[in-house]
């Protein structure tokens, strides 16, 4: 049998944890004496007939996104977002990463619910949950082809992302650009690229992600930088040197976020930290519960994303020192949407199949 513990190669999670929605869980027998294959990455259809998702929540700075995939193969092993999949009835480990279910009429969908005379122009962030640059946009341009229908649109777009294929789409989002709708936030963990392979295995090294960076800025596009997750005890010293080279790449702005590990995260997270630094795991995880009330996890707005207590002043104060030594201005690139219109459908054309 596979060790549990440890990942499969370019794989965050190492094993598939239970759905806590499902009464039934199936276990191989260890009599069989056979080992797990590693997964390979599945391409599922999503069937959902609306796009444009909406949240309330304070803490968070948009409330309208659109996610063109969900799941997400860069395999990032504290996502958030890996829970979601429970909702599939998959679980929130290895399917996660392996079992993307994909919204291939996703720019359709924008098209006509944009065209709608109930739709109010608005910031549509995309990646709201998973990276809409994950590996199989490369092949599937569904993120391209929504930036197309809202540079048509003349919607303000924001985009979070942790790879360098956006920089593919810097012509569509210089168009957009031109009207104040366009604004770019890459992620960055840590500068240490032998954390990060293992961190986060499919997603770009931090050296990709600063070339990003620095290719949009010289292109004109608003962009900037998230310190996130910062990961307490392991990351959080980092924070210093990860704004000055963004802000020497070409970072306007700078946002930050403490790591979050609701549901089965939490559990994933732990046995991470047992496979590859078992050494520093209980002072990592330490770290963490001093930040979150002696928890791995508060959901709680406003709380949710910096923590509290004073280790979680410690890490504001050293991220607001980072920023201000590194010469981020206050002011954001504003988003406008004065310039929105909306736009006749598209004759009917071939259809991308994929399945």
């Amino acid at each position: 049998m596979v060790n549990p513990l440890i990942p499969y190669k370019g794989r965050g999670a190492p094993v598939n944890l239970p759905n806590r929605f499902e009464k039934i869980q199936l276990e191989r027998d260890e009599e069989w004496g056979e080992e797990d294959p590693a997964p390979k990455t599945q391409f599922l259809k999503d069937t959902s007939r609306t796009i444009i998702t909406y949240n309330n929540s304070p803490d968070i700075g948009f409330r309208a996104s659109i996610n063109p995939y969900r799941g997400c193969e860069h395999g990032c092993i504290y996502c958030y977002a890996r829970p979601t999949h429970e909702y599939a009835g998959m679980s929130a480990g290895l399917d996660f990463e392996s079992k993307i279910l994909v919204k291939m009429d996703a720019p359709e969908l924008l098209r006509r619910e944009l065209s709608a005379k109930s739709w109010k122009p608005q910031m549509l962030m995309i990646s709201g949950v998973t990276d809409c640059y994950q590996p199989i946009e490369r092949r599937l341009a569904l993120t391209r082809r929504c930036l197309q229908v809202l540079a048509e649109f003349r919607n303000p777009a924001g985009i979070i992302t942790k790879s360098r294929l956006v920089v593919r789409d810097i012509d569509i989002l210089q168009d957009l650009s031109r009207y104040q709708c366009a604004g770019v936030t890459l992620s960055v963990t840590t500068l240490r690229p032998e954390l990060a392979q293992i961190l986060e295995p499919r997603a770009a090294l931090p050296a990709a992600r600063l070339k990003a960076i620095s290719a949009l800025a010289q292109a004109g596009i608003p962009v900037g930088v998230n310190v996130a997750p910062i990961i307490p005890g392991l990351t959080d010293h980092e924070m210093p040197a990860i704004l000055k080279a963004a802000r020497e790449a070409g970072a306007r702005w700078a946002g930050r976020v403490i790591v979050r590990l609701p549901w089965a995260v939490a559990p994933l997270f732990e046995r991470w930290l047992q496979a590859h630094m078992p050494d520093a795991k209980e002072k990592i995880l330490h770290r963490i519960r001093e930040v979150r009330g002696g928890k791995l996890y508060d959901s709680r707005w406003g709380v949710r994303g910096r923590g509290e207590g004073p280790y979680a002043e410690h890490l504001a104060d050293l991220f607001n020192v980072g920023r201000r030594k590194a010469g981020f201005s206050d002011d954001h690139t504003p988003i406008s949407t004065a310039h929105f219109r909306r736009s006749s459908p598209p004759p009917a054309g071939p259809q991308l199949e994929f399945f």
